[in-house]
């Protein structure tokens, strides 16, 4: 039987406590994006790229949320950050070309609607499970970032990533810059994810029983 049948896609955990209906759906999206929002302002000043809370939020929110809801909410986070309310990290608003981490943002759909799917199939429901779906999330908005972050860059030219960055190549800048400086922090986001989900669906089903 593959892996995607329909007999292996379980409930998410905000399923578990609330009940479903297009009106709960619509407030959890909102408040997806709200907490996603919230997290973005918890910044260290960087450049090119700022360390935020927001990835963590992102992939929170897929998880708990599932792949439809959480890619939704994270399309309004994006929506609501370019038509210039102050969401983006730092209270940054407006066009995402505008921003070096604007790849980033666009990943933070995908991202949401990986984990949400890996979440319909119960791997979050273990420690192992978790940290792999939070790591699988954050690779995807490395992917949509860092290419974006190198077409920036390049942009921008030597001046920036060699002379302001201190960088010998555009690869490296991008490396260094956009990568590198997240990896320790993207590792206790999923093991904190790792420890803390397992409890919330322990508690979710004692509460449910």
């Amino acid at each position: 039987m593959s892996s995607f049948s329909p007999a292996l896609v379980r409930p998410v955990l905000v399923d578990r406590v609330l009940p479903r209906s297009l009106a709960v759906d619509a407030a959890l999206v909102v408040a997806g994006a709200a907490l996603t929002a919230g997290l973005a302002q918890l910044t260290v000043p960087m450049w090119p790229v700022p360390m935020t809370g927001q990835t963590f939020g992102v992939l929170l929110v897929g998880t708990v949320l599932g792949p439809l809801r959480g890619a939704l909410s994270m399309a309004l986070y994006l929506a609501v950050g370019v038509l210039g309310l102050p969401v983006f990290a730092g209270g940054a608003s407006g066009s995402l070309f505008a921003l070096t981490s604007g790849g980033y943002v666009v990943g933070f759909v995908v991202a949401a609607a990986l984990v949400g799917g890996l979440a319909r199939r119960a791997w979050d429901r273990r420690v192992v499970g978790t940290v792999v779906s939070f790591l699988a999330g954050t690779a995807v908005m490395y992917a949509f970032g860092l290419p974006w972050l190198a077409a920036v860059l390049g942009r921008l030219g030597p001046s920036v990533w060699h002379g302001a960055l201190g960088y010998d190549s555009l690869a490296a800048a991008v490396w260094g810059a956009g990568f590198v400086p997240f990896l320790a922090g993207d590792l206790v986001k999923a093991v904190a994810a790792g420890l803390l989900l397992p409890l919330a669906w322990r508690g979710a089903t004692r509460l449910r029983g």
